[in-house]
């Protein structure tokens, strides 16, 4: 039988902590979250390995490395209202809700949102609320937010994105070509905001109607 609380420890040992992680609560979260119940059943042996996996409709679960590096990103304290772009299979959202008071998650795709909503609530997380919608536009009922986090790669940083941070919140997004981007930390000020780059990375296309479409050209 698979010992998954083991692969758990070492994924957060081997590929977390030895590549320069250092926030404490996401190395937490990261070592409490079971990563196998996200992952298709096919490949729940797989859950642990350095690298993204498919969770069908042409999305993926992403690396480990990744969600560690973009929740450090937005350096949450446990009070802040987060908005997750992109929920795909929950776990980031899972991840996410262990340390923000409240995560709302947007997902375009109907049956990954469901999904994904069934196994958040399955999990017992109450601090989630998923919705199945255009994620390039927000979710401004509920705006401001501390943080942004987008788990799909975009042509651009959205406006519309950053007009629904509060001043001092943070967007993570992966911005570039369809094929590699550039994970992107953008932090609101009182006018304008300012970014720093983070590192190289690869996510499926933002699509929607401030990221790609699917008649753009690859570029």
């Amino acid at each position: 039988m698979v010992n998954f609380a083991q692969l758990r420890y070492s994924m957060v040992e081997t590929q977390l902590v030895r590549r320069g992680i250092l926030d404490k609560r996401v190395l937490t979260a990261m070592g409490n979250v079971s990563r196998e119940k996200f992952v298709p059943k096919d490949l729940i042996d797989s859950a642990y390995e350095d690298s993204p996996l498919s969770i069908g409709e042409g999305q993926t679960i992403s690396q480990p490395y990744m969600v560690a590096i973009m929740t450090e990103c937005l350096e949450l304290q446990g009070n802040e209202k987060i908005l997750e772009l992109g929920t795909g299979s929950g776990y980031q959202t899972a991840i996410l809700a262990e340390l923000a008071e409240s995560v709302i998650s947007i997902e375009r795709i109907p049956p990954l949102a469901e999904q994904a909503k069934q196994k958040l609530d399955e999990l017992g997380y109450k601090n989630i609320k998923v919705i199945c919608a255009d994620g390039t536009l927000g979710y401004p009922a509920e705006q401001p937010y501390n943080g942004i986090i987008v788990t799909a790669g975009a042509p651009k940083i959205p406006e519309t994105l950053v007009n629904q941070l509060q001043v001092g919140g943070k967007l993570v997004i992966p911005v570039g070509s369809r094929f590699s981007q550039t994970l992107t930390v953008v932090e609101k000020k009182e006018k304008g905001y300012k970014n720093r780059a983070v590192c190289g990375c690869v996510f499926v296309p933002l699509l929607g109607q401030e990221g790609w479409t699917n008649t753009d050209q690859y570029d």
